[in-house]
């Protein structure tokens, strides 16, 4: 049995492989000033040693969208069947939902990525390593997205546990889940020195989930921060995530008391139990914020346009207003000695001190009454 010929006008990749690069296409090393950088740099010495997947990479996601996809899905699918091998009726039962031109266009542009190997002595389909190993990089894009899709973190701590576990931990992972960490922890600071509710709401459930996969992986990067490394970039970079580590569990309690100063200030409206957050809320919540206005704003903003002239006209009466007119400067009078003079006083009238003696004497005699005249004694 062999493969039907696809026609000419499905062969997008006619012509040559869909990634072979032209012979005047520049080098990765003429895009630096000095060629010899990128040799010296460990990161780019690896992906240089990588050609073979990133052209695979490439080749994949190379075209539009949507034929991009249908590669992706068709590839992750072959991979995730449990046979060494596979049948032309195999892969036509697989994909039967899927039109044979353009199942035959995705197979074609698989095997000449290398992604896919047809067998012609057994007549059957096999996944060469290099598709294994393309595989295990486009894995998490097989996961369903959930509320935590913009966790960056768990990833590279489960890579890094994994790795850790098996002896194959490297510098560059490390240098990653550093990164990870030293930007969360810059992301967390920075909503604590806001003092904003909002913006500590929204980095709490991130902060809490960040805490949670270090707590979790927290036995594996113990023990890799522990242990002996011959790589001297691998031990040290070991020792910043453990920085990292420890500052990002610091951070714990100065989130909550950030929180606990931001309940502090919200203010409750009346007996009614609502709160300043949970209008903000709704407030964010609502769909036309406009709409609330009504017929507030009966009479809209009515601009005026007016002539260069007049603003020019405008701008010099305005300065001849505010400009200090020399003749009204003048200072204060000079100091002078007050004249003589009488204070006048009310005096009260000679009567009223008659009274005061006639009332006093009146006082004494009510005071010398003998003891007898009191009712108490009887």
């Amino acid at each position: 049995m062999t493969e039907a010929p696809l026609p000419d006008v499905l062969r997008p990749e006619r012509g040559g492989s869909p990634h072979a690069e032209s012979p005047d296409s520049p080098s990765f090393e003429s895009y630096f000033r000095d060629p010899d950088f990128p040799p010296s740099q460990p990161l780019a010495w690896a992906l240089g040693h990588r050609t073979a997947l990133l052209d695979a990479l490439r080749g994949l996601f190379h075209g539009p969208a949507a034929m991009a996809q249908l590669r992706l899905w068709c590839f992750m699918e072959l991979c995730s069947q449990p046979q060494a091998r596979l049948s032309r009726e195999d892969i036509q039962q697989l994909f039967h939902a899927v039109w044979p031109d353009a199942l035959e266009t995705v197979l074609k542009r698989l095997r000449d990525l290398h992604l896919l190997a047809w067998d012609a002595t057994t007549q059957d389909y096999q996944l060469p390593p290099l598709a294994q190993q393309v595989q295990s990089l486009l894995a998490p894009l097989t996961t369903p997205p959930t509320v935590d899709d913009d966790d960056e973190m768990a990833p590279l701590l489960a890579q890094v546990a994994g790795a850790q576990q098996l002896g194959l931990v490297n510098a560059n992972q490390l240098r990653h889940l550093h990164a990870s960490l030293a930007r969360l922890h810059d992301e967390f600071a920075e909503a604590i020195a806001s003092g904003s509710e909002a913006q500590l709401r929204t980095a709490q459930p991130r902060f809490d989930r960040a805490l949670q996969l270090v707590d979790r992986a927290g036995q594996a990067l113990t023990a890799l921060i522990r242990a002996d490394h011959e790589d001297p970039r691998l031990e040290r970079e070991a020792r910043a995530i453990g920085q990292e580590q420890a500052r990002l569990l610091s951070m714990a309690s100065q989130f909550t008391r950030a929180l606990q100063q931001a309940d502090r200030q919200r203010v409750t409206l009346g007996s009614t139990g609502l709160t300043t957050s949970d209008v903000r809320a709704w407030l964010q919540a609502h769909p036309a914020l406009y709409e609330l206005m009504g017929e507030a704003l009966s009479v809209p903003v009515r601009p005026v346009f007016v002539s260069q002239h007049d603003l020019i006209d405008v701008a010099e009466g305005e300065f001849e207003r505010d400009r200090p007119n020399p003749e009204r400067s003048v200072g204060l009078p000079p100091p002078a000695d007050a004249a003589a003079g009488t204070l006048d006083t009310l005096s009260l009238p000679p009567e009223l001190g008659g009274l005061i003696h006639l009332l006093g004497r009146w006082s004494e005699q009510l005071s010398e009454l003998p003891a007898q005249n009191d009712p108490t004694d009887e």
